[in-house]
């Protein structure tokens, strides 16, 4: 069966700083109509960041949907559809962190929400790391934290760390590690 949908109207209803909306109609694979609301977004980065000392960087800072403080892998919005995500993950990762990276190794995508949410994370792991200043976002509050990599994991399974694209990295991370893919 062919599960894909042909969308025949997309309008959209609001243009944002960083995302925009729309209410698309599609027809479904059984020859009916629907509606689909989508948020579009640019797509962003997230840097699992491990020195030598296996020490991973996370970031404290709070997300107002939750009204709570997460803790998070480096990560960021591209500016653009057509930034080069290796420059952006390099570039979230020294604004938020203060460091550079001797390598970036790409661990794939994730697609966080795909009910209704077009943007796609790419995933990076750093290594080879350099302290340098941080230079966060005029708008940006945030907090380094620097722990063992395992006790990283170990957070997420006791569901200490409930940020989809900061679970994701790191257990992937620790699958290549392991693997020494």
């Amino acid at each position: 069966m062919n599960l894909r949908e042909k969308t025949i109207k997309s309008e959209k209803i609001y243009e944002g700083r960083v995302i925009s909306m729309s209410v698309d109609t599609v027809i479904t694979p059984g020859g009916n109509e629907a509606t689909r609301e989508l948020i579009h977004h640019p797509g962003g980065v997230g840097v699992v960041a491990i020195d030598s000392d296996n020490m991973v960087y996370l970031v404290e800072q709070y997300r107002i949907p939750y009204d709570d403080i997460l803790l998070e892998i480096p990560a960021g919005k591209l500016d653009g559809k057509g930034e080069d995500p290796v420059k952006a993950a390099e570039r979230e990762l020294s604004e938020e962190t203060g460091l550079s990276a001797d390598e970036l190794i790409y661990m794939g995508d994730f697609y966080p929400s795909v009910g209704f949410l077009d943007e796609n994370l790419r995933m990076f792991m750093a290594s080879g790391l350099h302290q340098g200043d941080t230079h966060p976002d005029e708008d940006e509050y945030l907090n380094i934290v620097k722990m063992p990599f395992d006790k990283a994991i170990d957070m997420v399974l006791r569901g200490e760390i409930k940020d989809g694209k900061t679970i994701a990295a790191l257990l992937k991370a620790k699958l290549i590690r392991e693997k020494n893919l």
